[in-house]
């Protein structure tokens, strides 16, 4: 596979050009085209959203009276597993795999993503295997599930779910590792696929990772049970790939979406763009705790402690929680010397980037405080709502990414005075349903668990997270529908509608089947300001 010869990809135009339904339907079902592999991964993931989030909060409305359960209380550890699984495999990981198949071949110059045959067996792999981890949970299956065939279903499921994102994340990173255009190197690479690269990477090392932990204890589960605690040990044991800081490795490209909507809407050339790259590579660093399986948290009264003791702790807690947060430090200080060089052009992208770096960074601090022994928040909610800030925060990149991205890949315009609003609603549903998990953290209400008691006021934070979540589920739903509407019934999008920077735009919108009529040579890593007269910072606007 190289950037010239996309010998996979003509054939996708009949997905473009089908009569007839179910001629349609089979071009999308074997399509190569990276543009609809892309959209079939985005719309997925925002279905499962929409589910997951309800779920999320029947959960809370569960926890608001924390004295009785209204559901029977079996059904509860299954519903926390298929809450924390979609959330997490369903959505988190496949939303930003699905950004980045769409768009990193438009970046990098190429005319086809490569392996693309691997990345759509990937999707279906991923559909079918999520499908099959529900039918399982629902069926008393899942973690601490009672039905042994339902058990075994899901960690089987399960397997088949990350050996898709694996397969999908091996294409991106092999497209922008061979596929790159003329002259550009890896410091070349935007900052949205360089964080693409970061997250893939991760992903390869820590799903294979999950991958082996299910197949022991499917084995285990099946024939002993006896090694691995059975039914009641799946959490405990796989728990590292739900969890922090697994969860903000695949929120990485989080973070070069932000930087690269800043880039834009300055109009200029973002200072210092090599510590932005380091940045977000060690943002993604975070894999290193998440495979390594040693606890790094620093012990109780560690001040107490003999100096050789605290360091013992120290070293270990540093390398895996304070490296990775050093990452967003150098990405966030980048952009804010790039807001202040001008005043940027107010849009949804430019919104949507920083509050989701913003609430990703959050959930990585609180992540940095949960480990620290003294603190006592082992075995709290703290922890959810550390992950609910890299999930949704994550989502509220979508949003802008969509946004920004759609009209090239869909030819038309989304109003960004009607995206911006809903940003702002999904920031506020981010806010509402993590902090009052933090809070509750705090006074030690205990994780995955609706019957508890702790002095404070357990029901008003209970009761604000689940508006949260709530709220969340409703903007996902307009989003969708303006998404919808906007894409298949708005205004042309011109070729380069944002004033971009990098090679996406350089094609028409949409582009055609194979991305490029010409493959272009760049010498700098924004070859459209290379092409552009000069311009003064412009003025905000709306």
């Amino acid at each position: 596979m190289t950037t010239i010869e996309p010998h996979l990809v003509a054939a996708d135009s009949a997905a473009d050009r089908a009569d007839g339904f179910f001629t349609g339907l089979a071009a999308w079902i074997t399509t190569t085209d990276h543009k609809l592999i892309g959209r079939l991964y985005i719309s997925f993931s925002l279905l499962l959203l929409v589910a997951a989030g309800a779920i999320a909060a029947l959960l809370g409305f569960e926890r608001i009276d924390a004295t009785a359960d209204a559901l029977s209380s079996g059904a509860m550890p299954q519903l926390f597993s298929l809450y924390r699984v979609v959330l997490t495999f369903g959505v988190l990981v496949p939303l930003g795999l699905g950004l980045a198949v769409a768009v990193v071949p438009l970046q990098l110059g190429a005319r086809a993503l490569a392996l693309p045959r691997l990345a759509v067996a990937g999707f279906w792999a991923w559909l079918a295997g999520m499908v099959m981890v529900i039918v399982s949970i629902v069926g008393n299956g899942g973690p601490g599930g009672g039905n042994a065939t339902m058990v075994d279903l899901f960690l089987c499921a399960h397997v088949l779910v990350a050996l898709g994102l694996i397969a999908t994340a091996g294409s991106v990173a092999t497209s922008i590792i061979t596929t790159r255009a003329p002259g550009m190197n890896m410091r070349r690479v935007p900052l949205f696929a360089w964080g693409a690269l970061i997250g893939t990477i991760g992903l390869l090392v820590i799903l294979p990772a999950l991958v082996g932990t299910l197949i022991l204890l499917a084995l285990d589960h099946h024939y002993a049970r006896n090694t691995f605690g059975g039914n009641m040990g799946i959490g405990t044991w796989v728990g590292f790939a739900f969890s922090q800081p697994a969860t903000y490795v695949y929120a990485v490209p989080v973070f070069g979406f932000a930087a690269e909507a800043v880039a834009t809407a300055t109009r200029k050339r973002l200072p210092m763009r090599g510590v932005a790259l380091i940045g977000i590579g060690l943002a993604g660093s975070g894999f290193i705790a998440a495979v390594s399986l040693v606890s790094a948290d620093l012990r109780v009264n560690i001040k107490d402690a003999s100096f050789s003791t605290a360091l013992t702790d120290i070293l270990p807690f540093a390398l895996f929680y304070l490296v990775p947060l050093l990452g967003p430090l150098l990405v966030l200080a980048v952009v804010g010397l790039a807001l202040k060089s001008g005043r940027p052009r107010i849009s949804a992208a430019f919104v949507a980037g920083i509050l989701s770096a913003g609430m990703v960074f959050t959930g990585m601090v609180a992540t940095v405080l949960l480990h620290i022994g003294d603190a006592h928040l082992t075995g709290t909610v703290f922890e959810e709502g550390t992950w609910l800030y890299c999930v949704y925060g994550t989502v509220i990149a979508a949003f802008g990414a969509i946004s920004y991205w759609g009209p090239k890949l869909t030819g038309r315009m989304i109003d960004a005075k009607k995206v911006i609003p809903l940003v702002g609603l999904a920031f506020i549903a981010t806010v509402l349903a993590a902090l009052p998990m933090l809070i509750a953290g705090f006074a030690k209400q205990p994780a995955n668990a609706t019957i508890f008691d702790y002095s404070g006021p357990q029901n008003l934070w209970n009761t604000v997270s689940t508006a949260g979540h709530a709220l969340m589920v409703v903007t996902v739903l307009a989003f969708v529908g303006l998404a919808l509407q906007s894409f298949t019934k708005g205004e042309a999008a011109g070729d380069d509608p944002f004033d971009g920077q990098t090679l996406e735009w350089a094609t028409t919108s949409p582009p055609p089947a194979n991305n490029f009529a010409e493959i272009h040579a760049i010498s700098s890593a924004e070859p459209l300001l290379d092409l552009k007269p000069a311009t003064t910072a412009p003025e905000g606007t709306a």
